[in-house]
């Protein structure tokens, strides 16, 4: 599928655009293009478009700082902007905010319960359950799955789902021996509802219902 290969590609070029991980207290944006809110969120300025500030982010990645919610989630719209028409994408995304999981209703973001059976592109999440309450950002890692057993998370990178579970571990409470792991929660746009707004049409596109999702080849 279209955007789920480019929500794969958005992830590796976030992996190496120099976006540096930080809590919110300590975000930071290129306030040329975003507004800095008070909870540590990115806003579109009213002067600038949703596709130039997204595109930014991947530019001049050093002069941005955010967490992993809010940097899976930037790979999304940017997988979303490259197979959409930019107009659409602006108009759709007017106002963006790019903060934890606030994310704009039009990705119509999906929740299901079955990591076993994820793809690439899906969202999942590493959970660290006895994470070092003053170390609180190492709680859990936001990913995109890149492909089997390797996953983009920030500020891991590129990496194995061990690696990801190993550096978790490294922030438990001290003397605690429960494992970081990979929840069931695999969360995922709308793709059939997204694919009209393609840059291209494709008359030979199909559209088919698989259990609960819907795909669009």
């Amino acid at each position: 599928m279209e955007l789920r290969a480019a929500i794969v590609s958005a992830a590796e070029a976030l992996a190496g655009s120099g976006l540096r991980f930080e809590d919110f207290d300590k975000a930071a944006c290129n306030e040329q293009l975003w507004h800095l809110t008070k909870e540590g969120g990115f806003r579109i300025r009213e002067d600038a478009a949703p596709a130039n500030g997204i595109r930014d982010i991947f530019s001049n990645g050093w002069r941005y700082a955010t967490e992993c919610a809010t940097a899976t989630v930037i790979a999304v719209y940017r997988g979303v902007l490259a197979t959409m028409r930019e107009p659409d994408f602006n108009s759709l995304f007017s106002g963006l905010l790019l903060y934890d999981w606030h994310t704009d209703s039009d990705l119509r973001l999906t929740v299901r319960q079955d990591a076993k059976e994820s793809f690439p592109g899906d969202l999942l999440y590493f959970a660290n359950p006895d994470f070092d309450p003053d170390d609180a950002i190492w709680r859990g890692e936001n990913v995109v799955k890149i492909s089997d057993n390797l996953y983009y998370g920030h500020p891991f990178g590129i990496v194995p789902g061990e690696t990801i579970v190993a550096g978790l571990n490294r922030h438990r409470r001290p003397g605690s021996s429960v494992s970081a792991y990979l929840k069931d929660d695999v969360v995922y746009p709308d793709y059939a509802y997204l694919s009209q707004f393609a840059a291209v049409g494709d008359p030979r596109r199909i559209f088919a219902r698989i259990g609960s999702r819907r795909y669009v080849w």
